[in-house]
């Protein structure tokens, strides 16, 4: 095999390859041999048609067709291997003259691997604004443990107050007409943390059970629905239940309950060692991402549209399948915020992704920073049992996605240069 080398712009390789005429016969009769075993041809069984009865049957081209994609592989590798090239993309084929008993000659581009020039990475000196637990933050925790632990009771002897949770009918109109999936029966509310149209919940509070009530609110001018954004409403309601948390006793028996925990003072010493490590953790995330934007920002890497335009695309799907899992559409999202606002804010994080990929691949390979096998086994055990996956069933299906296997050996790679920046530069927390 022989090869010819033209680099072009944007990290393009093209390159000219010509294979000798005995083997591209016999990729053409390899060809020839595996196709007759699908091919029913009057007259023959499987797999003995002669070979010119099926060039007769399904041309010379389909039979060319299948040598290459049989061969192909194999050719490339060994131009990489040969050529030590870095490819970020599959190799793709521009153009072929292929006739059997002649030289085949073939054409093809291959997209590389961007170089980047590091900045310094090592031995930086940053100061981080340093995370400040608020005064309350006591209070506030041991207010939030608290009502994990409220019984909820019905309320008979007052109207609403805005810490209530109601049980309510509701039936909405807008500009005389009846709002499509407005209306609801014993629909459940929390009036303090509602996600209603601003002013809806609002207007629940200081109301009596059984009273039958219009409210009036209008619709925000984004509203997702065109038809209602900026309109005004008018929605009936009547109040069937009222429902408020009552809060345990902060005392011993209660620190006694919820833990392993003599006394109050005992629950308060945890809660505040957690307050700490909350803020020890914030600094460390907050210190290794100042130190990893600042090695980025020095780094110098040209990155070719394709690559960000790949990532768009990933990015684009991922956010598809996140509006759907929020019960939304693309088309609605596009509708509210404009094709234009999404696709360019995506490829901007598309650009940041892949600038951040190739940097840290780039200091692994000079600091020999690689995945062991262990490494990878721990991940693997950390995610079966973040969803409770058997450990074997997880191996199996990342083996049979080299794609998922593949961002999963990328993203311990990811931690482990990380953590050799976070090793490697100092960060003072103001």
């Amino acid at each position: 095999m022989n090869t010819t080398i033209e680099k072009q712009a944007n990290n393009i390789v093209k390159v000219d390859i010509e294979i000798p005429a005995k083997d591209a016969v016999n990729y053409y009769n390899g060809a020839v041999k595996k196709l007759s075993q699908y091919v029913n041809i009057p007259g023959f069984r499987k797999g003995k048609a002669p070979r010119a009865i099926l060039e007769q049957h399904i041309g010379e081209e389909r039979i060319k067709q299948e040598a290459l994609e049989s061969a192909l592989p194999k050719i490339f590798s060994d131009v990489v291997r040969e050529n030590k090239f870095d490819l970020v993309a599959q190799p793709y084929v521009e153009s072929y003259n292929y006739k059997v008993g002649e030289d085949l000659k073939i054409t093809a581009k291959l997209e590389l691997r961007p170089e980047v020039t590091l900045g310094k990475y090592k031995g930086l000196k940053l100061e981080v604004e340093g995370y400040k637990i608020a005064d309350d933050a006591m209070d506030k925790s041991i207010e939030s443990l608290l009502s994990r632990y409220a019984t909820i009771v019905a309320v008979t002897d007052r109207k609403t107050i805005n810490t209530d949770t109601i049980v309510f009918d509701f039936d909405g109109y807008s500009n005389g007409e009846k709002i499509e999936h407005g209306d609801a029966k014993n629909y459940t509310l929390d009036l303090a943390n509602s996600s209603f149209i601003p002013g809806f919940a609002e207007q629940l509070i200081d109301r009596p059970l059984g009273e039958e009530f219009d409210i009036e609110v209008k619709f925000p001018e984004e509203y997702h629905e065109k038809k209602l954004a900026g309109q005004p409403a008018t929605f009936k309601c009547k109040i069937n239940e009222i429902k408020t948390k009552v809060l345990p006793e902060l005392n011993d028996e209660f620190a006694q309950k919820i833990g392993s925990f003599k006394n109050v003072d005992e629950l308060k010493a945890d809660i505040q060692k957690h307050i700490e490590n909350q803020k020890e953790d914030i600094d460390r995330v907050n210190s290794e991402k100042a130190v990893f934007e600042k090695v980025t920002s020095e780094a110098k890497v040209d990155i070719q549209q394709s690559m960000i335009d790949r990532e768009t695309d990933v990015l684009v799907a991922d956010y598809k399948q996140k509006l759907e899992m929020q019960g939304f559409t693309w088309e609605q999202a596009i509708e509210a915020q404009g094709y234009d606002n999404i696709i360019n804010q995506l490829k901007e994080d598309a650009a940041a992704r892949v600038k951040n990929s190739l940097v840290i691949d780039k200091i692994a390979k000079e600091e020999n920073i690689t995945v062991t096998q262990a490494e990878f086994g721990a991940k693997l055990t950390e995610l079966s049992r973040m969803y409770q996956i058997d450990p074997a069933t997880m191996v199996k299906n990342l083996y049979q996605s080299p794609e998922v296997f593949n961002a999963l050996n990328q993203q311990v790679l990811n931690e482990k240069v990380t953590k050799f920046l976070a090793d490697n530069n100092t960060v003072e927390l103001k």
